[in-house]
Formats: structure tokens, sequence, C-alpha cells
């Protein structure tokens, strides 16, 4: 009996659980707990905060991927630092799901044809996405309960579209010739194409934080921002406002600098913890730093 016990306590320390879904940033993260619920092991690869153009992972991260029975991925080049793995990871034949290409993507703000990875500033989008991961995971998940994953997402869907309901209220308290919009980088267009806000220019005119701005773009995005009066520029809480600020002061006006929660999830109790969290968040702040 004793040797029995020692063994199924030795077997049951080293086991390691499979993470049966694999997803890449924090965002999508949530959103896909909220559908799986602990019906199968999620795991999410990008810490709370961190930047998804440039966080990396490690190698037993990269393992994990190539393990996973379902990769979820945002796609559209967000995760630039974790692309090559989610490829080698599908070359092995594992699935993944791409989920920005699913949802009717848009052109990118500003100069290029290139599409626009962010989609979830749109909850209408995200609802819909809702639906498209708990399909990929009733199909991928071996021994899942499909209709209570399926009844999960449902219910998930109808609070991410009564924010969306939230947000239109509050932004209708915006006069429309103060929904103008000038952020770190390129990430709000979906939210403007929705909620009829103009995007003026972003600091680094790029989807992507790791591109840098030239000294003639600051000054011709200065010269649109002195035009338009804006009155706020928004920078993304997961990288420094400096670029921010420095658009301000060459604009020569009184222009503050606000954060968003725009690209990463933060820790419990920081203000962002959830994606419905993030969204109401981000709403009163472009409320508030637009003068509604």
């Amino acid at each position: 009996m004793l040797t029995l016990l020692l063994t199924a306590t030795a077997c049951s320390a080293g086991a390691q659980p499979r993470a049966e879904v694999v997803v890449t940033t924090n965002i999508l993260g949530d959103i896909t707990r909220q559908i799986v619920g602990d019906r199968a092991s999620v795991s999410v690869l990008m810490e709370a905060g961190a930047d998804p153009h440039s966080f990396g992972i490690s190698a037993q991260q990269a393992a994990e991927l190539e393990q996973a029975d379902l990769v979820v991925h945002n796609g559209l080049g967000l995760e630039e630092g974790v692309q090559r793995h989610v490829q080698t990871a599908r070359a092995e034949g594992v699935p993944t799901l791409a989920v920005a290409e699913q949802v009717d993507p848009l052109p990118i703000a500003g100069p290029g044809s290139q599409a626009d990875p962010h989609f979830w500033t749109d909850p209408a989008r995200v609802a819909r996405a809702v639906g498209i991961i708990a399909d990929h995971v009733v199909s991928n998940v071996d021994g899942i309960d499909a209709a209570a994953v399926k009844d999960q997402a449902a219910q998930y869907a109808s609070q991410v579209l009564a924010v969306e309901g939230e947000m239109a209220q509050r932004f209708e308290q915006i006069p429309p010739e103060r929904r103008k919009l000038v952020t770190n980088h390129h990430v709000f267009g979906y939210l403007a194409q929705r909620y009829g806000f103009e995007v003026i220019g972003a600091v680094i005119p790029s989807g992507t934080t790791l591109a840098s701005p030239s000294a003639s773009d600051l000054s011709s995005l200065a010269d649109a921002v002195r035009r338009a009066g804006v009155r706020t520029i928004f920078a993304d809480s997961s990288q420094p406002d400096r670029l921010a600020r420095v658009l301000a002061e060459q604009a020569g006006l009184d222009v503050r600098v606000t954060p968003l929660f725009s690209e990463s999830l933060t820790a419990p109790g920081r203000g962002a913890a959830t994606y419905l969290e993030m969204t109401r968040a981000n709403t009163e702040a472009i409320a508030s730093g637009l003068g509604a």
C-alpha cells in the first residue's frame, strides 16, 4: 500500500497539465477565459501591462504553443515578437485562430494599406469574435462540453454588447466638433468608425509601437493638432508618454496627455484587469478628456 501511495504521489507531482488552449495576448486571454470558464485549461502568454508588439516568450512557452489543442492569437501583425512561434506551431499541425482576420478588419489609419489589428476597440466586433472563438474551441478541444461553451459565449457576448451601448450613450455627450483623436500610435481606428470620431493622427505614424516618428512627422502632426484645436492627446498606458508630451510642447498649445489602457490589460486592482473593465475605463477617459 505504501509503495502504491508513493508511486501515485510521484506521478501526481511530476504531471504537468496540458494547456489545451494557448492565447497570445492578455486581452484575448480574458475573452477566451470568459468563454471557456473552467471547462478547459487556458494559458495566456502575454503578461499584464506588456506591449503586444514587442513581448517575447520563453522556450517553455514556445513548446507549450506546439503542444496546444488550439492557439488563439490576434493576427494582422500585432504580436511581432511571437509571430514566428505561432507559425512554427501551425507548421507542426496545431490549429490556430487569427481572430482579427475574422472580424472584417479595417485598413489602418494613415498612409499605406495595412490591415489594422486593433479590432477590440470596437465591442461589436468583439461580440462577433466571441462566437468565432467559441466555435474553434468546440471544434478543436476534445471532450469539451460544446453546449456549455456556446451558452457561456452567448452570455458573455451579451455583456460585451451592453458595454457597447454604454459607450454609445457616453460618446453622444461629446459635441461632434470635439470628437477628434490623437494617440501615441494608431490604435483607435475601429472605435472612431463605430462612434463617429475623426482620427487627426498619431505621434508614431504606424500601427506598431516599434516604429519611430521623424522630426517632420512630429511637426506635421503638431500643425494638424493646432488646426483641429485638439485638447487632449491619448497615450498608451503600456508605453512611455514622452513622445506625446514632446508633441504637446511642439503644438504650442495647452494640450493634456491622458493615458488609456489601449493594448494591454493590467493586474487586478490597476484599472483594467478585464476587457470589460478596460473598455469602460477608456470610454470614460476619452469622454472626459474631450470635454464631455
